[in-house]
């Protein structure tokens, strides 16, 4: 292949994966062509997408766009998936599709890419979503604003009830002496 072609392929890789920060490198070898279209119609439905590339292009491509990405993970046919609304649904929409019985030998998940840095693929798995990050961290800023809010009106609410009750206290109970 001629120098020309490669820059042009790295330059259209290189358009297709810009702004991309979340994907699953997998390997994916043997599938028949009918298996491998249906898993790609079923994930394209949900927003991914899938693409088979050349190993020494990509990572040129990679390493231009400062994604590392572990030496092993450049081992054997590779495969990437991104898109979906975070890294949690792709690595779940892909591990539910290499769990199935069909295809569990082979689909292979190399590893996946998190904001741009490699992390190992059950942590992607785990990973909260966007939404799921800023409720935590709401959680966590409520929950001790809602104790010091307690506390400062807890016994101010005490005090109240108090005066409230000798308020309502009829005027004779008041007044009269204790015998």
């Amino acid at each position: 292949m001629s120098k020309q072609v490669k820059q042009m392929q790295m330059d259209a890789m290189a358009a297709e994966f810009q702004g991309v920060r979340d994907l699953v490198v997998m390997s994916v070898t043997g599938l028949t062509s009918q298996a491998d279209n249906r898993i790609r119609l079923d994930l394209r439905k949900k927003g991914i997408r899938l693409r088979t590339v050349k190993n020494s292009l990509l990572r040129r491509v990679f390493s231009d766009a400062k994604i590392n990405l572990p030496d092993a993970t450049w081992a054997g046919p590779t495969t990437l998936a991104w898109g979906g609304d975070s890294i949690k649904g792709l690595s779940q929409e892909i591990d539910a599709i290499a769990k199935k019985k069909e295809n569990e030998k082979l689909i292979t998940v190399k590893t996946a890419v998190a904001e741009g840095e490699a992390v190992p693929f059950a942590r992607a798995l785990t990973m909260p979503t966007r939404l799921e990050a800023i409720g935590e961290i709401v959680a966590a800023i409520l929950g001790p604003a809602a104790s010091i809010a307690g506390c400062l009106t807890g016994p101010a609410a005490q005090v109240a009830s108090q005066l409230q009750s000798i308020a309502d206290k009829k005027p004779e109970e008041a007044g009269a002496p204790a015998a």
